[in-house]
């Protein structure tokens, strides 16, 4: 390694410093000292070289980005709003402090986009690089995957499906414009945030981001609410990227229903209530399970452990 710790942490301090006032202390404690005065929303995400990420397919920029845009996301499904940030990093030793610098630049941007702020964290040194984030914000009502009720209706932020769209082009040598825009989404997804507050804010009964595929995450709201999801698949075609996405599949002779049903970290958000904001696709009836989710073959969703 051709650098100190105290060196990494001193860039990143300059990195995350802020004039916020809700900060009574910052990096370079044994602890950060924030101020609240509401409940808390607390969540965390791991992010594994090789499962997670590829330095070969994103810059560091986009990686940082990426990584804590699926912890806004949770906060944001559970109706609330972000607040702060811990950033824990495993570095091999071959990285360059420009690199490490990138990484959290990247973590910035997205953090604030939301109005988040870095507090604090850890440094290590390991086999793999490992990027682990906790995001702390604060909620007034919590919206859970429980309250979906027969009767309701299934909304989505936006139409899923760009992100595996942009994995199954990432090893292509060249892209024309639409190809370049998946891997873009796949690479550091553009997930809007203020969507999910609109969603909260409409009074929807349950709310997920369904990082790990709608046929999944589905399938999980729908348990826990002791319900069943029956979708409308010709809803998804009346959303305006529907075309460009299902002429994106067809060039690749690909299914665009694995995409949308089973595709993953796209950060779209789904939620049950009435007259929400978003694509309605569905209605949540009686009974348990997801229904209208069909594909040609069986799904190929992801998984952490095959």
């Amino acid at each position: 390694m051709a650098f100190e710790e105290s060196q990494v942490i001193g860039v990143l301090a300059e990195i995350f410093a802020t004039h916020n006032p809700a900060l009574i202390v910052g990096i370079g404690d044994d602890g950060a000292i924030v101020t609240t005065g509401s409940q808390s929303v607390i969540t965390t995400d791991m992010a594994v070289e090789g499962t997670h990420f590829n330095t070969e397919w994103s810059g560091a920029f986009d990686i940082g980005r990426k990584i804590v845009a699926a912890n806004l996301a949770d906060v944001y499904a559970m109706g609330g709003t972000p607040s702060y940030l811990l950033v824990a990093v495993t570095l091999i030793g071959d990285e360059s402090l420009d690199w490490i610098s990138d990484l959290a630049h990247g973590i910035v941007h997205e953090a604030k986009s939301c109005g988040a702020i870095v507090v604090g964290g850890d440094l290590t040194r390991g086999a793999i690089k490992v990027i682990a984030i906790t995001a702390i914000g604060k909620v007034e009502k919590a919206i859970t995957r429980s309250g979906a009720k027969a009767g309701d209706s299934i909304y989505l932020s936006s139409l899923p499906g760009w992100s595996a769209a942009g994995l199954a082009m990432i090893t292509n040598e060249s892209c024309d414009d639409l190809e370049a825009y998946a891997v873009e989404q796949f690479c550091a997804p553009t997930v809007d945030y203020s969507a999910a507050a609109a969603l909260a804010d409409a009074g929807a009964t349950s709310m997920c981001d369904i990082s790990d595929a709608l046929v999944i995450q589905a399938q999980q709201v729908a348990a826990a609410s002791q319900v069943c999801f029956s979708f409308d698949p010709h809803s998804f075609t009346s959303h305006p990227e529907f075309l460009a996405l299902s002429e994106l599949a067809n060039k690749h002779e690909i299914d665009v229903w694995q995409w949308i049903f089973a595709g993953g970290e796209d950060h779209v958000f789904l939620a049950t209530g009435r007259d929400l904001p978003g694509l309605c696709v569905g209605t949540v009836v009686a009974g348990s399970g997801v229904a209208g989710l069909e594909m040609k073959k069986a799904p190929d969703t992801w998984r952490h452990f095959n």
